[in-house]
């Protein structure tokens, strides 16, 4: 038996790989025991007790980016934190850290030091956050999803797949999944999503261009977000939602997505094999565009700039696209080859590696 901590969150870029290796350890290791670690504010706090994992609360810690009085209230902060953890990891036995990036990892690096515990990072962006950056080093072992993705001691794992990602690539049935989203079986289908907190011009130009695809005989299911104020929809041309906890049947359902380039997205239609045209977000320090660079480059999506996305994109690019079959045949084929599918063991093995070998065969 092992005691694993995962730590990460925020986001569903962080949350979802963890969950995926959670569900992983649940069941190749039932005798083991998983806990979480994350911020009441992050999408984990909704997700994780959904799961039914244990989830532990730290304080939401950003690294400061000016002098303010937060900046200097953040060491004690951070101390605060740090200890919460080493108690957590002391009391519960703890005998492995692995982070995901986000607010809950980098105290989590500095608590598992403290404490000799081993701790195994997991980078999803081809551009690694400061925590994990920082934690590196230090770390036993560094997973990573992307090839490019520069990291000390980065071994490439691909990106953990929650399981109903990993069934719905084996079998899934388009015209089902399309029944029970409530859509139109027999007609062409595209999926749009901003990720979890939503695009603000991805979610402007879809709505703008409804009436075009409805007339091209192209039905959308829209996920829009949590921050967007576009009000959920079902139509027999348009179901639109600001959730969907049910991504493995919105992949399975669609012929061609629409979607920001956060790393878990791109992964997960990569390994599905579901034609993209990726809008990265273009904020920040450019990460989205690095992480949908190989699937573009292999063929299995294309790229277009957020200011340059509008209803003639959709007319010009998308309605084409999503009408011709055989194109988009050949994108299934490239992004399935070019993608890793099986992220999740791999991830999972590397984080056995790092245990003495009578617990890594204790399952």
């Amino acid at each position: 038996m092992t005691v694993y901590l995962l730590a990460g969150g925020g986001t569903g870029g962080h949350v979802n790989p963890l969950l995926a290796l959670a569900e992983a350890i649940r069941t190749s290791e039932p005798k083991s025991e998983v806990i979480t670690l994350g911020t009441a504010e992050g999408l984990e706090s909704r997700l994780v007790p959904l799961r039914g994992f244990e989830l532990q609360i730290i304080e939401k810690l950003p690294f400061p980016r000016k002098l303010d009085g937060y900046a200097f209230a953040f060491p004690i902060k951070l101390r605060r934190a740090v200890n919460q953890i080493v108690k957590l990891i002391e009391e519960r036995k703890i005998e492995v850290v692995v982070g995901f990036g986000g607010y809950a990892s980098a105290p989590a690096y500095l608590a598992a030091k403290r404490a000799k515990v081993p701790y195994v990072i997991h980078e999803a962006n081809a551009l690694p956050g400061l925590a994990n950056r920082l934690g590196a080093r230090s770390a036993a072992a560094v997973g990573v999803a992307f090839a490019s993705t520069k990291l000390p001691k980065a071994v490439t794992t691909g990106m953990p797949l929650r399981v109903e990602i990993e069934e719905a690539i084996l079998k899934a049935n388009q015209l089902s999944a399309r029944k029970e989203l409530g859509l139109n079986p027999d007609v062409a289908t595209l999926l749009v999503t901003g990720g979890s907190l939503g695009a603000k011009r991805i979610n402007e130009t879809i709505a703008a261009a409804a009436g075009t695809l409805d007339a091209a005989g192209i039905q959308v299911l829209h996920i829009t977000g949590g921050n967007s104020d576009l009000g959920e929809i079902q139509s027999p041309a348009l179901v639109r939602m600001k959730y969907c906890d049910r991504m493995d049947l919105a992949i399975a359902a669609a012929d061609l997505a629409v979607a920001r380039a956060g790393a878990s997205t791109v992964c997960e239609l990569g390994a599905f094999g579901l034609p993209s045209v990726f809008v990265p977000y273009p904020v920040g320090n450019g990460e989205q565009r690095f992480n949908a660079a190989g699937l573009v480059a292999a063929g299995g999506a294309i790229l277009i700039n957020d200011a340059d996305f509008d209803s003639d994109s959709v007319r010009d690019l998308v309605i084409p696209l999503i009408s011709n079959t055989k194109e988009l045949k050949r994108m299934r084929l490239a992004a399935r080859k070019a993608s890793i599918s099986d992220g999740t063991i791999r991830l999972l093995q590397l984080v056995q590696s790092v245990l003495p070998a009578n617990q890594r065969s204790d399952k």
